[in-house]
């Protein structure tokens, strides 16, 4: 018996030893390749793509759908992720998800205000952390903010396009009125360049057209078919309704068709939506306005790319609107 653990001993020893030297490296590497809580990069990692935040202003709306499939694409393309959520119209929810992009550290945020106003807090808080905004389709307005550039349609041409279409449909002379949005920046632009249009076209003989009403819809269907039923109330015989996009135009087809008029009153929308379009050739709306969401959307990708890159960007990038009319 003492002969053989004389034997087993020297053998375990050195058997233990070449294990040893096996193990340590691996456990030197472990610890090494092992981040604490406090490593800047434990979230994303040393190879990880750098991610923008996008929030948009809806996902019920085709523009913003094709929007944000075209963010998604330059994303792709330029070796971003990009990470898009919607506000659904609620400036409080978007509030939210600006905060949870600053949370989580996002490279850069790209955003379509759901109030152009009282969005300018969360954005500020993206500002002290650091991280660039950029706007799509709808500004910020607010002085204090920084946002280093803003892409979106032309909007103010878009509300004189509207202008001079109403006016020749109507033949120069009539009542209109106004189903608005004024939340909303690119709204208000498109207002703005729709009554200075008319007022331009007022000096000449052949135009007398007059805004009768401008009545809030909400900026979606059901709440425009809503303003509209109300309108239609108070403006029985008004001639033309120009409403600030395509799911409000939808809307008051709805209720011009309810009461039926929809023969009787030129509606003309905004966007170029393929239902609006659809109803255009159909005959049910004058015209819409075309926007082009996709050249939006990869525009201000590119621009984001740029900007990182030490590159100068534009503060603001205006892509000129087209009519579409039957």
């Amino acid at each position: 018996m003492l002969s053989f653990l004389s034997f087993i001993r020297p053998w375990c020893i050195s058997t233990c030893r070449a294990a040893m030297l096996v193990m340590l490296p691996l456990a030197v590497c472990v610890a090494g390749c092992t981040r604490t809580a406090d490593d800047p990069d434990d979230e994303r990692g040393d190879a990880a793509r750098p991610t923008i935040g996008v929030s948009i202003l809806t996902m019920a709306n085709p523009f913003f759908v094709e929007m944000k499939n075209a963010m998604e694409a330059k994303g792709e393309e330029l070796g971003y992720d990009v990470v898009v959520v919607a506000a659904e119209f609620d400036a409080a929810r978007q509030t939210n998800q600006i905060d949870d992009f600053i949370s989580s550290r996002v490279d850069a945020m790209i955003l379509c205000p759901a109030n152009s106003s009282s969005i300018a807090p969360a954005v500020q808080r993206a500002n002290a952390a650091a991280i660039p905004v950029f706007t799509a389709d709808i500004a910020v307005l607010a002085d204090e903010v920084e946002v280093v550039s803003h892409v979106a349609t032309d909007n103010f041409r878009g509300g004189q396009l509207v202008a001079e279409t109403m006016a020749q449909a109507l033949g120069g002379g009539g009542t209109v009125a106004i189903v608005d949005h004024p939340e909303i920046e690119s709204v208000i632009q498109r207002t703005e360049g729709f009554k200075a249009r008319l007022e331009e076209l007022r000096k000449s003989d052949d135009v007398q057209i007059e805004i009768v009403a401008q009545v809030p819809g909400g900026g979606d269907r059901a709440p425009a078919l809503a303003a509209a039923e109300d309108l239609l109330q108070a403006h029985p015989n008004v001639d033309g309704i120009f409403a600030i996009n395509d799911p409000s135009a939808l809307g008051v087809l709805t209720a011009l068709e309810n009461a039926g008029k929809s023969d009787d009153i030129v509606l003309i929308g905004f966007d170029g939506a393929p239902e609006a379009v659809e109803a255009v050739e159909a005959g049910q709306l004058y015209a819409t306005i075309q926007q082009h969401p996709r050249q939006i959307g990869e525009t201000v990708v590119q621009f984001v790319a740029d900007y990182s890159l030490g590159k100068e960007v534009p503060e603001e990038h205006l892509i000129p609107p087209t009519v579409i009319t039957e």
